[in-house]
This record gives C-alpha cells, structure tokens and sequence, in this order.
C-alpha cells in the first residue's frame, strides 16, 4: 500500500504541472471532438496529431496523445446515444439501449449517466493499474494464440445475449458479420479471397464504413420509411435544475452494482492484448443482462445496459496500458499508434521502463486519472448543447448526417469502394431494422471474427493441425471448459424442463 501511494503520488506530481495540464486538456477536447465524428477513431486521431507534439517534452506529448484515446470512449458514446451511431466498435453496445432511452425522452439522464459511468470505469481502471500492473503483465505474458482464440470465441458466444427474443435472425446476422471479415487476403497462404480483382479490398472490409452504414444511414432510412421525418419537435428546454435533467435516485441504485461489475470486465478485457475495449465492453452488456432478473427490459431502454459497456470499454482503456507500458504489446489500433509516438520518443515498453523512467509511466498513469475527472465535468456541461441535435428537425438532420458519414468514411483512406460500401450497408440496416435482424452482431462479429481467424490458424499451425492445443495448458483447459458449459448447460436445461413438463402432463392426463 505504501509503494502504491508512493508512486500515485510521484506520477500526480508529473502530471499536475501547468504545461501538462494543459495539454491533457487539449487531448481530452481533442478526444471528445474525434470520437463525436462516427468513424474517425481515436487510432486516427492520434496519429493526425503526433507532428504536432514533436516540439513538446516526451512525457507531455504521450499524456496528450493517452488524453485523446480514452476521451474519444467518452466522445463515441454520445453519438451511440443521440443517433444511435457508435463512433468505433467500442461503444456499438451502448447504442442497444443508449438511442432507446433517447427515443423514450431520457437523452440527458442517459449522458449523465455515461459520464459518470466512464469516469468510474476509468478511475478504478486506473486504480487497478496502480496496484494489479506488475501482476496483471505477468499473467498476461502467458497467452498466446490458443488462448486469445479462446477469449475470443468467448466473446462471439456472449453475442447471443444481444440478439433479442428471435435468435435465429441474430444468428444469421452474425453469419453475414463472419462473411464480411472473410474478405481481404488469407493469412496463410496470401490467397485473395471475394476482392473479386480490386485492390483497395485485399485489405479487407474496413468496420467504419459498415458500423456508419447499418447504424447511421439505416436508422436515417428508417426513420423516414416510418415517417418520423414529418413529425413536429418538442422543443427540449432544460437546465441543469430541471427534475429531468439528472437520473433518478432509481437509476443510481439499480446501477450501483453495474458499474462496479462492468469496471472490473472491462479492465481485465483491456489487460488482455488483443482483447480491449471492444470485447469488453461486449462482456460487460451481455453478463449484466444474463444475471439480471429483469433482462426482458434490456435493448428498450434499460439504464444498466449503457452503464454496464460503458464503464466496461473505459476501464479496458485503461486496462490496455498494461500490456503497452510492461510488455510493449498492443491492445488495439489506437495503444499500437501509442506505441510508435513512444518509440519516436525513445522510449521503449517493456518490463524495464517502470524502474528506468518511473516518472514517465506513473506521470502517465497520474494523468490519466486527472483525464477523467477533466472528461466527466466536460461532458456533463456540454450536454444541454448536445441535446440541442433533438431540438433540430428530423429534416434537417438527415442530409447533415449522410454528407458527414460520406465525407468521414471517404477521408479514412480516399476509396470510394468504402463509400459506396457505406451507402449499400445503409440500405441493408435499413432492411435488417425493418425484419428484425441485428446490425451490433454483424459490426461485432466482423471486429472479432477476423482477430479469431488468425488466433486459431497460429494455434493450427503451432499444434500441425492438431486440436489437443486446445487444452494443453491449465488457462485453456479452464477457459474451454468455461465456453463448452456455455453451450452445452442451456441445452441440458431444455431438456430437463422438456422431460418435467411431459412428466407433469403424462401425470395430469
């Protein structure tokens, strides 16, 4: 406990000073700004913004940068909320029940309470760095292929707890998510597979043009097939003194637990790499919705289920410099670009860099808790301005928001395939909105479906072909023994109520 005060101390020294300060302030707008434009990323954001801090001193430059990746998680919330757009794969679980608490009128409860919950996730991510980091990097030294394969799988099947009542048309879409990550060139043999000759797909399907597509555009599509884009606006006039304004006493106790529970998920995802925020923040919603009693009222505008994710993918955010700050591995696309600004700093990752350049990484770690407590009074203060998008016309928005989901998807990497893949994925949300299917599982199982290809073809490889890799090692042997109950004991207990009740009926007749 002394160590852990001690360097919580020296690393809130490092970061409180008034040049850091203000660059933390500046990551953090920079961050919200970037995760408000759905599909910019903060992976992009940050490696936009590296030229600039090259005239700045290391520890100010990565603490800017660091501020940018975890404010855009709060930034990419806002548009899950508002317009049911996620601004990276992270926050596409808050849009389940994030838009249908602002259909139903709770648009400013539900941002209060994702800001709160981002700043809980976060401060105790950040508190579990402090204290579990030598620990936590040691464990997560000892995954390799096999076991990533299977957090990953693990993942994939808490899908099924997102799908609503009618599985078979979540299956289905999580199929067609499948379809999509096969595109782009195989990993083994370097064969193309359905670029159908284009270069700009050997890459693969990049998941900005089809999250913007299924959610954004086919939301917009959807609302006008419904005719939403006629209807009159209520316009909303409220302070921070209105009643309805902040959550209800309500909404602070159902969630007292959720939090907590989603702040440790998310925050052991992120120490996982390979794992992150996304998956985090997939575990987070579906565990919360397996264990509550009331889990029919998820995906219709639950509080629990935009707290659970969202405290979820800020924890892993912090999670993630982990790996990064002991290991040198990366999380995710946006600890990847982090790591490269370190690099260019001379600063090298690794198991060494606490003990040699202590005031870096605790100064890094201090900031990122300052982050947070900056980030929470932000977002709760801008939100009037950000409920003002309800106040504007439906049709207004709607041309507003394709030209910028155009613009955002083209600017990525120029290519026009990407827009036009956006605009016929519009059309396919619209139509998977309209018959009931589910576009979070096609963005979900694109995201993870390529990152369990590769896991399970370097398992492949490494066992020649053999499946005994699968339960070589005590953490697999636990972890497929986890994902085979998952499977296996909902099928035992249908049977078990099948029998009882032809026992029962065979009984009564």
């Amino acid at each position: 406990m002394t160590d852990l005060i001690a360097n919580l101390g020296l690393g809130l020294s490092v970061a409180i000073t008034p040049i850091n300060i203000l660059f933390l302030i500046i990551g953090a707008l920079v961050g919200m700004i970037v995760g408000l434009f759905p599909g910019f990323g903060p992976a992009a954001g940050i490696a936009i913004l590296i030229p600039m801090t090259f005239g700045l001193e290391p520890t100010t430059a990565i603490i800017m940068l660091a501020g940018i990746y975890y404010g855009s998680m709060y930034g990419g919330t806002i548009t899950s909320i508002l317009i049911n757009t996620p601004g990276e794969a992270a926050t596409v679980a808050s849009t389940l029940d994030g838009y249908p608490l602002a259909r139903k009128g709770r648009a400013c409860p539900a941002l209060v309470m994702q800001a709160l919950a981002s700043f809980i996730g976060g401060t105790i991510g950040v508190i579990l760095i402090c204290s579990l980091a030598p620990m936590l990097a040691n464990f997560a030294s000892s995954f390799g292929p096999v076991e990533y394969f299977l957090i990953i799988l693990f993942g994939l099947l808490l899908l099924t707890t997102m799908m609503g009542e009618n599985k078979l048309n979540g299956v289905i879409s999580a199929l067609f998510g499948f379809a999509i990550a096969m595109v782009g060139v195989d990993v083994i043999s370097g064969a193309q597979r359905f670029t159908f000759g284009s270069p700009e797909l050997i890459g693969g399907i990049y998941f900005v043009p089809v999250a913007i597509g299924l959610f954004g555009i086919g939301e917009l599509l959807y609302c006008i097939y419904t005719g939403q884009h006629k209807r009159q606006v209520e316009r909303i006039r409220l302070t921070f003194r209105s009643k309805d304004f902040w959550p209800s006493t309500k909404d602070y106790l159902e969630s007292k637990f959720t939090v907590l529970r989603g702040s440790i998920i998310g925050f052991v995802a992120g120490v996982l790499p390979g794992s992150g925020a996304t998956i985090g923040s997939i575990m987070g919603y579906s565990i919360e919705k397996k264990i509550a009693k009331d889990s029919e009222k998820f995906g219709k505008g639950e509080m629990r289920g935009l707290v659970a994710p969202e405290a979820a993918n800020n924890a892993a955010s912090s999670g993630a410099m982990v790996p990064l700050l002991s290991l040198g591995i990366p999380g995710s696309g946006a600890t990847a670009v982090l790591l490269g600004a370190l690099m260019i700093w001379g600063l090298q990752p690794g198991p060494m860099l606490m003990e040699t350049n202590p005031e870096f990484a605790w100064g890094l770690i201090g900031s990122m808790y300052l982050g947070n407590v900056i980030l929470v009074v932000l977002n709760i203060i801008a939100i009037p301005l950000f409920v003002k998008f309800l106040d504007i016309p439906y049709r207004y928005i709607i041309p507003v928001i394709v030209i910028l989901c155009v613009i955002g998807t083209y600017t990525l990497h120029a290519s026009m395939i990407e827009t036009w893949l956006l605009l016929g994925m519009g059309l396919i949300g619209f139509c998977m909105k309209l018959y009931g299917y589910s576009p979070a599982a096609v963005v979900l199982a694109l995201v993870l479906g390529s990152m369990a290809e590769n896991s399970l073809l370097q398992s492949l490889i490494i066992s020649d072909g053999s499946l005994g890799i699968f339960v070589a090692r005590p953490i697999s042997i636990v972890l497929t023994t986890i994902i085979l109950s998952i499977i296996i004991l909902p099928i035992i207990f249908k049977l078990v109520r099948y029998f009882n009740s032809t026992r029962d009926n065979n009984v009564q007749g």
